[in-house]
């Protein structure tokens, strides 16, 4: 069983980084494999609604999006962390799982948990939970919490690490992400499928 867990975070070793490494850890420690996942520095743009993707199966801009999504497909379950910048998610994370969920195939992260967190030095830590947590909400995947909201109090990785309860948090996550992973492979084992999937059906609001 394998996590990805992703840093939107311009600071490779910042505040938000050593969160998702308490989580890291924690998974590691219950038998989980891990793999952290950067977005970098560089821009990353954002879906230009140009219905590439649903011809080609990929975006039209090849870069990390695709990258991330060819790798998303082996995976068992993700960890989405962001820094707060204006009481909302980092344009950068926000900009790529904008266009990983749109363009990745359903099946790519149906019934996978998943879990985000964010991080701040003071405020807007769960204006910026409701954004992120929106993606696997539609994605069919179920959400992994914590014993609080999953975020941590901090301007610098040293504040991070005293961030106790904040910490807490993370570990409690950590083993609650390794707790569902095994139960959905011993519910495999014992023969129990999940769901088929249905037809999507699409409304609009003045039909």
């Amino acid at each position: 069983m394998k996590v990805l867990l992703v840093n939107g975070s311009p600071h490779k070793n910042g505040s938000t980084a050593e969160a998702l490494k308490e989580v890291e850890a924690t998974l590691n420690a219950e038998g989980i494999e891990t793999s952290v996942v950067w977005l970098g520095t560089e821009a990353i743009s954002g879906c230009i609604a140009c219905g590439y993707c649903s011809r080609n199966g990929k975006c039209v801009k090849n870069d990390i999006v695709n990258e991330f999504v060819q790798r998303a497909k082996n995976a068992d379950g993700f960890v989405f962390g962001t820094p707060v910048h204006y009481a909302a998610a980092s344009g950068a994370i926000t900009s790529f799982l904008d266009r990983v969920f749109y363009s990745a195939s359903k099946d790519t992260f149906r019934h996978k948990p998943a879990a985000v967190i964010t991080v701040a030095r003071r405020g807007g830590t769960t204006a910026a939970y409701d954004q992120l947590i929106k993606y696997p909400g539609i994605a069919e995947m179920p959400i992994i919490s914590s014993h609080y909201w999953n975020m941590v109090h901090a301007a610098v990785p040293e504040e991070a690490k005293q961030d106790k309860e904040g910490m807490q948090c993370m570990r409690i996550l950590g083993k609650n992400m390794a707790y569902f992973l095994k139960c959905i492979e011993a519910g495999k084992k014992a023969g129990v499928a999940a769901p088929a999937p249905e037809q999507r059906e699409v409304t609009n609001f003045i039909r």
